[in-house]
């Protein structure tokens, strides 16, 4: 029986493509870093080839940003121009969407990020984002939020306004079309 955390051969071939396109056409964002080395490690973990599977369905564009030689690991990050649209108008944490009386968001970013085996950007890793390209100058998305924010309502965003990173604060309930999230993987 298959893992359910694990691509069929067609799946796993097509995005491995997908990745190599990205990455051959992005060489700025992982300067002297080897497409082939990072296959073989690809490869070698097919939950984490599932979890890149789910931030490429979901509007991601997921590209390998930097290789961490301590613990010998490529980071990849969403690298789509705005917000993944597949993430989109979700408030930030299952407490936030349940205290909503009206309107409930179908989902939230922490258990969404959770199940697709990602982290979500925290505000250094959003800023390094921004130094390899512009990204949400139409969009925003939310951050990880420190816990003295969250517990007193509130949570974190990001954007990219007047060639400036800017990071906002909003009560964690609220959502919006334009504001969804971007996360990391380890690999």
């Amino acid at each position: 029986m298959k893992n359910k955390k694990e691509l069929l051969p067609k799946e796993h071939e097509e995005l491995l493509k997908i990745l190599k396109n990205r990455f051959e056409k992005n060489k700025n964002r992982h300067q002297n870093l080897d497409w082939d080395k990072v296959q073989t490690k690809l490869e070698s973990g097919p939950e984490k080839l599932w979890s890149l599977n789910e931030m490429e369905k979901t509007g991601g564009e997921p590209d390998v940003v930097s290789f961490d030689e301590k613990t010998n690991e490529y980071i990849f990050y969403d690298c789509s121009a705005e917000s993944p649209k597949g993430r989109r108008s979700v408030c930030f944490d299952l407490e936030a969407q349940e205290s909503r009386k009206e309107h409930k968001s179908e989902n939230n970013v922490i258990d969404m990020a959770a199940a697709m085996g990602i982290e979500l950007l925290d505000e250094n890793q959003y800023r390094e984002l921004q130094k390899l390209g512009n990204f949400d100058e139409k969009t925003s998305s939310w951050i990880k939020t420190p816990a003295d924010i969250r517990n007193l309502g509130g949570a974190l965003f990001a954007d990219f306004r007047y060639n400036t990173v800017f990071i906002y604060h909003n009560g964690a309930q609220s959502y919006y079309a334009a504001r969804g999230f971007r996360g990391a993987l380890r690999v």
